[in-house]
């Protein structure tokens, strides 16, 4: 190819540019999984990629993703590499399914979720005139909003309680109760709440914060854009986990590392921290349900909790609504009002997030003692004055951008939604303690 290596030919057909630094990330980001995390290795190799490129074919050829991520594991192969290899072969086999299973036609996660589970939560919906948005619309026309919310609420919360009673009859063995789940589904409140069930029962509740445990910053993986990827488990020091969690269960005191987002850079041995008689530990994590974090603890001392936004309502256009639209309107609010981050950030980021949930999260659902059901019918109705105007703006801008692809069809399909569903200005009806407070602000609880 001489020096004509410049673009690359997607799989839908668009031309884009060439950017090496994908394929450095992509190598970088196998490497990470097996444990190597010295960048000047995925940049050598990727060097290598690149150079045997552009001696293949013509100089005005332009190769496909296909061909790229084909030369790319010759490349892992024939170094040697092969744990990296097989880690980029397997991710890059993760993705195909996930595309195949797209183009089939499936809109929801609910493989790993219980089916009756699912089938209870529409049934209640059902029975409540919201299992579709234009009855949720009549509700609201009718003068029944602050209704529709004590429903909801009630159902929340009474879901919370059966996690509570479940493991308190487990009280004699459990000792670590895991809360997952993908991003924005609720965890923390539902944390909360279960803590405040445990404690009415008499047991008493350690937290421990996991975010302690990031890597330095420098550490993690990031694209072309300068993104880094917060994710996934691996960016986590889930080894010490691990080794923290066997050494409290024996008794013995640990100290614990201290992350600081500021400046990226975790401190070892910074808290110290030990078990007291009866002492249960509480962790809440998008990665609780990961095997590498608790792989030492006997499964009879867990009991594994798993928060999902699993909403059962039909969009006009026929289809159940996403659980990951909901997810994604609630952390563009969540972010803009307490991390000062741009919702348009979080649409751009967050394909990350859901790759990374629907690799290391989502697939451990089943894995779960107890899902907790936290979406809100009514939650659309506010999202939509808080939200529909960006989603209006970024559809527009990000149409015609074969780089942002991502962010389009998910700025489409959401404005599309919130287009559909009656705004609600006020969040009087809306109680301080809901799960929703979490996202739009305004609760009892301190997060």
């Amino acid at each position: 190819m001489g020096d004509k290596l410049t673009q690359v030919v997607k799989r839908n057909g668009a031309v884009v540019p060439f950017n090496a630094e994908r394929i450095t990330n992509a190598i970088y980001r196998a490497s990470v999984a097996v444990g190597n995390r010295d960048r000047s290795v995925a940049e050598h190799l990727s060097a290598e990629v690149v150079r045997r490129l552009r001696e293949t074919g013509p100089d005005e050829y332009i190769p496909t993703v296909e061909e790229i991520q084909d030369a790319v594991e010759r490349v892992l192969v024939s170094n040697g590499v092969f744990e990296m290899a097989k880690a980029y072969i397997l991710y890059r086999e993760e993705h195909s399914r996930r595309r195949r299973t797209k183009v089939a036609g499936s809109h929801r996660d609910s493989s790993n979720i219980p089916y009756q589970k699912i089938y209870d939560i529409l049934n209640w919906a059902i029975d409540h005139d919201l299992h579709r948005v234009d009855l949720l619309n009549h509700r609201i026309e009718r003068g029944e909003f602050p209704d529709i919310v004590a429903e909801s609420e009630a159902y929340y919360e009474d879901d919370v309680a059966a996690a509570a009673d479940l493991i308190g009859e487990r009280r004699e063995e459990v000792k670590i109760v895991l809360i997952s789940g993908p991003s924005s589904s609720g965890k923390t409140t539902t944390t909360t709440k279960l803590g405040e069930h445990l404690r009415e029962i008499g047991l008493t509740l350690v937290a421990l914060n996991v975010d302690n445990y990031f890597f330095d910053l420098e550490m993690h993986p990031k694209d072309e854009f300068g993104d880094y990827d917060y994710e996934t488990p691996q960016a986590l020091d889930l080894a010490l986990i691990n080794q923290h969690l066997v050494q409290l269960l024996e008794g013995r005191e640990v100290r614990l590392p201290l992350y600081d987002f500021k400046t990226g850079k975790r401190t070892l041995e910074h808290t110290p921290m030990r078990l007291r008689e009866g002492d249960i530990i509480l962790i809440d994590s998008l990665h609780g349900l990961y095997h590498g974090m608790t792989e030492d603890i006997p499964d009879a001392n867990k009991f594994r909790l798993y928060a999902e936004t699993l909403l059962q309502m039909k969009g006009a256009d026929g289809h159940y609504i996403r659980w990951t639209d909901l997810r994604l309107m609630r952390r563009m609010v969540r972010d803009s009002i307490f991390r000062a981050y741009n919702p348009e950030q979080t649409l751009l980021h967050w394909h990350y997030v859901r790759s990374s949930e629907l690799r290391n999260i989502i697939p451990y659902a089943n894995q779960a003692d107890y899902v907790v059901n936290s979406a809100m019918p009514y939650e659309m109705s506010i999202m939509r004055p808080r939200l529909i105007d960006h989603f209006a703006e970024w559809e527009r801008k990000y149409a015609s951008d074969p780089l942002r692809q991502d962010a389009c069809t998910r700025a489409a399909r959401v404005h599309g939604l919130l287009k559909t569903v009656l705004p609600v200005e006020g969040d009087g009806a809306i109680p301080k303690r809901s799960v929703m407070r979490e996202f739009i602000g305004g609760s009892s609880y301190e997060y």
